[in-house]
């Protein structure tokens, strides 16, 4: 039996090209059924605004089809490990693999090799292309897929849905550029409410900047709720209590932060006091997600082995299916309880992968080896 972790060259890369090919193609064909499902639904929306035609509809798919690859991909390295397992098995390439040596742990290693691979790439496509679309679509859909906010000179991407208090009184807007004393808020609304919660007054605003103290809300329209008049003042400033910085804690979407920014934003919320463990798990998440992909072929390994005559094949093949599902499952189950406080951010995001890895590793073992 061969000493080395890896076949010889020749059959590494024959079963890592194999492997490849079969992900992009399960990969592609998720991405469009479900990116043209998404879009018959999305469409009637976006052609709803005046001035919206084709070149928007392919703009929110271009927005869109970074966020599927994302969360498909291990998905598409799950099945694409049984169609190629599957496929060696019943060519009785398997067979001939272990007859010249090789043990399960070896035919599996350019699989492996190749889903690290792919890990790393999907982490690096996660950081530098998806959540830039994430925080472009959330602006986008709280603008009610109208005029597209545009990055401030810092770089700094717009945000959506921004929802403070001050004291009893409400400051919501729909988007939100810029950082510092420099931020404006878009579609603003100012909710002046009594002590007992009941609105008093509602202030509407198209743009509202930093007066400091307060926000300086532009073309007011005040509308007295009690008195059901409506006043356009020449303009108000509302909100003395809301600094910048309160407003930057507030507006933090996680989705759109990139590994480190959101790192950085743990440690201001933790600076004030706040409550980090949703941040914090979504956080270790960034690194267990991609990871995801390593246990694909661990989890699959079971359709590789055993005779494909004996008529088990088919039933491996739903084992190691049910093995992957199980998994994302397990997975988001634990983020969900990690972001509710019901297991430590770290648990919560690596016990899955644990698991599952010694899993995988057992069923090989015990079965294979």
């Amino acid at each position: 039996m061969q000493m080395d972790f890896f076949p010889s060259r020749t059959l590494t890369v024959y079963l890592a090209k194999l492997f490849v090919v079969r992900i992009l193609a399960v990969l592609v064909m998720l991405v469009l059924v479900l990116l043209a499902l998404d879009l018959l639904s999305q469409t009637g929306d976006i052609l709803a605004v005046p001035g919206n035609g084709q070149a928007e509809v392919l703009q929110y798919a271009s927005l869109r089809a970074p966020q599927l690859v994302s969360r498909f991909l291990p998905y598409s390295v799950l099945l694409a490990t049984l169609i190629t397992l599957v496929t060696l098995n019943q060519n009785s390439e398997v067979v001939a693999m272990k007859a010249a040596g090789l043990s399960a742990h070896q035919v599996l290693a350019p699989l492996l090799l190749t889903a690290a691979i792919i890990a790393a790439a999907s982490f690096a496509f996660n950081e530098r292309i998806v959540t830039r679309a994430n925080a472009t679509l959330s602006a986008w859909e709280a603008a009610e897929y109208g005029p597209i906010p545009q990055s401030d000179e810092s770089g700094n991407a717009p945000r959506a849905n921004i929802y403070l208090t001050d004291g009893d009184n409400i400051l919501a807007a729909a988007g939100l550029t810029g950082s510092g004393e420099n931020i404006v808020l878009t579609g603003v609304t100012w909710y002046v409410r009594a002590p007992g919660g009941i609105i008093r007054e509602q202030i509407r605003s198209p743009r509202a900047t930093f007066a400091a103290p307060g926000w300086r809300l532009e073309q007011p329209v005040r509308f007295d709720v009690a008195g059901a008049i409506t006043e356009r003042p020449a303009s108000l400033v509302v909100g003395q209590g809301l600094l910048p910085e309160r407003i930057m804690l507030q507006s933090v979407n996680v989705d759109a932060l990139s590994f480190w920014e959101l790192g950085r934003s743990i440690d201001a919320y933790e600076t004030a006091g706040r409550n980090t463990d949703e941040m914090r798990a979504k956080w270790w998440h960034r690194l267990s997600g991609p990871l995801s992909a390593l246990l694909m072929p661990l989890l699959g390994s079971i359709a590789a082995f055993g005779l494909a005559r004996s008529g088990q094949l088919f039933v491996r093949a739903i084992i190691g299916m049910a093995l992957g599902f199980a998994y994302f499952v397990v997975d988001n189950a634990a983020l969900a309880m990690g972001s509710f406080g019901g297991y430590p951010p770290f648990l919560a995001a690596w016990a899955p992968f644990f698991l599952f890895l010694l899993l995988g590793e057992t069923v090989l073992v015990r079965t294979e080896e």
